[in-house]
């Protein structure tokens, strides 16, 4: 099979040279793509030195969007994605592509303890896992790791999907397991990258929350919604009897409560129904 790399770059000049070395020693590649998202200082010229494909971006459209500029213009039957800033070591691609050949259809390097760049990520990643765990009802280790194999045809199925920031990971894993694709993982070590990190603590904060919320509704709306659901109404029953019992009465905190069980019950299932529309096979 024709192998790919993908290395999305943005300012990446001290690293990327460095990394496409790696890469060639290895010599399993038919092609390195560099996808320069707007970069201001040398990562082009210094991508292109050292004999990797560059297509660069005329500003910056973020890792997702140069994810998706790879991945279309890849010629390769697999397609093995990694970051250029030197975290991911390129002597774990035949490991990834080991497991492919295997049959799975989507194979994710997933970082070891000691690998997060803080407690904070480490915690947020922890949720994360734990989460998707929860909706698949498969064990996810890894779920924002961007260093990852996948069967190219498959993965280009979800492109219309994925977001142009830095959630591309979350939201192909969670794309391969609603296809009923196969996934699984291998453990790496992620080491310091090399330059300036792009991440931004306040905007990732707000991020944490919304891909939360995206794992809910890109899997099964519904197993987030009913939880919420079965506790409003227990609530209001709770609140019923009580009032019942001690006043006789059935009061307008009860009705709220009971209006609002149904009203998430059947916003969970609409959005079921929204997802399942997303993933229909138009084939």
């Amino acid at each position: 099979m024709k192998i790919s790399i993908v290395l999305p770059a943005k300012n990446e000049s001290a690293a990327i040279g460095q990394t496409i070395a790696k890469i060639q020693k290895l010599q399993i590649a038919n092609e390195i793509i560099v996808v320069n998202d707007g970069s201001t200082d040398d990562t082009k010229q210094v991508a292109k030195r050292a004999g990797a494909i560059v297509v660069t971006h005329p500003y910056s459209k973020g890792n997702g969007a140069a994810i998706k500029t790879g991945a279309r213009i890849a010629t390769g039957d697999i397609i093995v994605f990694m970051d250029a800033d030197g975290q991911h070591d390129p002597q774990d691609i035949p490991r990834l592509l080991d497991k492919i050949n295997e049959g799975y259809d989507l194979v994710v390097g997933a970082r070891q303890k000691g690998s997060q760049a803080s407690l904070g990520r480490g915690v947020a990643n922890g949720l994360y896992n734990g989460l998707a765990t929860y909706m698949t009802e498969q064990k996810v280790e890894d779920l924002t790791s961007g260093f990852r194999a996948v069967r190219a045809d498959k993965f280009r199925e979800f492109l219309y999907l994925l977001p142009n920031g830095f959630s591309y990971p979350t939201t192909s894993t969670m794309a391969f397991f609603r296809a009923g694709y196969s996934v699984t993982y291998i453990p790496i070590h992620a080491a310091k990258r090399i330059g300036k990190s792009h991440i931004k603590p306040i905007k990732d904060g707000v991020r944490f929350f919304l891909i939360i919320f995206k794992i809910a509704t890109l899997f099964s709306p519904l197993k987030m919604f009913l939880p919420i659901a079965i506790l409003l109404f227990l609530m209001a029953t709770g609140w019923y009897g009580y009032t019942f019992i001690n006043y006789n009465r059935f009061t307008n905190m009860s009705a709220l409560l009971y209006t609002g069980s149904v009203m998430i019950f059947l916003m969970g299932l609409i959005s079921e129904q929204i997802t399942a529309l997303m993933y229909k096979d138009d084939k």
